[in-house]
């Protein structure tokens, strides 16, 4: 049996001037939280729920440590790697699982 996939991501505001940085095994679950307020009072606090950028990982060890490493960075890196992959920052659509 296939282990789930699991994913880092990361959220902004509609303005794209704040980033949140989480990890889950189900990104349309997590996503619907974040939009309804549910389980983070900084997503909440700054309306963060726009997806502007995500990885696949095939363990949850893999995917924590890369969470980590991620919300350790600047700011500028994070948004250079967002616009590496969605350059327009445009709201993304999580993958159907």
């Amino acid at each position: 049996m296939e282990n789930p996939p699991y994913y880092v991501y990361i959220l902004s505001n509609r303005h794209r001037t704040v980033l949140y940085v989480g990890m889950t095994n189900d990104l349309q679950r997590r996503l619907r939280e974040h939009r309804e307020g549910r389980k983070g009072a900084f997503t909440s606090r700054y309306n963060v729920v726009d997806l502007v950028y995500f990885e696949r990982h095939s363990t949850s060890t893999a995917a924590i440590e890369r969470e980590k490493q991620l919300k350790g960075w600047r700011r500028e890196k994070k948004g250079a790697l967002i616009e590496a992959k969605n350059p327009d920052l445009e709201a993304l659509s999580p993958p159907v699982e």
